[in-house]
């Protein structure tokens, strides 16, 4: 056996890459306190400000918003001035972290950390002897997912999405049958109801909360051609029934998605579109190396999407299952064309129109 070379070189570069991955650990959770509090908001329309000032202006304590301020700025956040004793977010900053920003409000992503954290005990506890962490566990997910999935939606649903996919629109607005699988809040349906009076909507999850969410909101829209039901999508029994069936991000979570399919296969009428929107990856781990958003995919997956799957004796798929898997079931459900785009506004999905003939 020939022992391998130490190269010092190559040993302190990557402490060096480890030091950074634990800084942005602790500073992912620091993000995530300037989002949930509102500070990245209110810096952006401030002027440079001392520590009290931006605390006041906030409505917090001064004391903790002077620590979290020392940690934006050593992480290259926020500016400071010494000399004035003042604190700024750029403009060019505050486009990428606040709730103005929209789709590209990147802070919200960091709100998963502590989520994740929350279960690590019980994902070691998997690797040791298998199963999975049931979806009760993540009290705090529900609500995660409207806020991330919400503004794609308000910014891409009506506007670019469905008027990407051929006659959808016109058949949308004389009337057509439509139903959201694994719809979470409802958002999406509640959006699609209100464009399309003419047209009827049905969400179905297997969340309580999230069908709890999708009539809170419809009640307070007004709306009357939509509907929400707890159901597992795996016994979907429909037939023929619609025009237009949806899921958001949610096939992969799914702990029989081979079935999950099948039914949605069998449950679009002739003529009819799937709309599958899931992430933008591919099957091959290799692939991904330069995916802007994987280390953070392949840990969500295991924390939360693989994991869950896997508590119901599921396939485990995860998020990164990639568009090639995603096309082997999609052709194995019976959907005989499958087209593949991006939507402008959403950097981490694609969007499969699927149909049978």
């Amino acid at each position: 056996m020939v022992e391998a070379t130490f190269d010092k070189v190559k040993a302190e570069a990557f402490a060096g890459h480890m030091l950074g991955i634990l800084n942005g650990g602790l500073l992912t959770l620091m993000v995530s306190v300037g989002h949930r509090t509102g500070l990245f908001d209110t810096m952006a329309r401030l002027p440079p400000g001392t520590s009290e000032a931006i605390a006041k202006a906030a409505g917090l304590s001064e004391r903790y918003v002077r620590e979290w301020l020392a940690a934006m700025t050593v992480g290259k956040i926020v500016l400071h001035d010494p000399d004035s004793g003042t604190y700024r977010l750029p403009p060019e900053h505050a486009a990428a972290i606040t709730r103005e920003a929209g789709v590209d409000n990147l802070a919200g992503f960091s709100q998963y950390l502590s989520l994740f954290g929350g279960v690590e005990d019980e994902v070691v506890a998997c690797f040791r002897k298998g199963g999975g962490v049931p979806y009760r566990k993540f009290p705090k997910f529900q609500a995660l997912q409207a806020e991330e999935s919400g503004a794609i939606f308000d910014a891409t649903l009506i506007q670019r999405t469905l008027p990407g996919i051929p006659g959808l629109v016109e058949k949308l607005r004389s009337g057509a049958d439509v139903l959201d699988v694994g719809c979470g809040s409802g958002h999406a349906a509640n959006l699609m109801a209100r464009a399309f009076p003419a047209s009827r909507f049905t969400g179905y999850d297997f969340s309580k909360e999230g069908v709890a969410a999708g009539r809170s909101e419809a009640r307070r829209w007004k709306l009357k051609n939509v509907r929400f039901s707890v159901k597992n999508v795996t016994a979907l029994a429909d037939r023929a029934r619609y025009d237009l069936i949806t899921a958001f991000d949610a096939i992969h979570d799914q702990a029989k998605p081979r079935k999950v399919l099948a039914g949605i296969a069998r449950a679009v009428r002739p003529g009819g579109t799937f709309l599958m929107v899931d992430i933008a990856a591919s099957s091959r781990v290799h692939e991904n190396m330069d995916h802007p958003f994987g280390p953070a995919l392949y840990g969500a997956s295991t924390f939360h999407c693989m994991t869950v799957s896997l508590a119901q004796r599921g396939e485990g798929l995860g998020t990164m299952w990639g568009e090639q898997k995603a096309r082997e079931l999609l052709a194995e459900a019976g959907f005989a064309r499958v087209e593949v785009r991006r939507i402008e506004g959403d950097f981490l999905n694609n969007y499969f129109t699927c149909s049978r003939g």
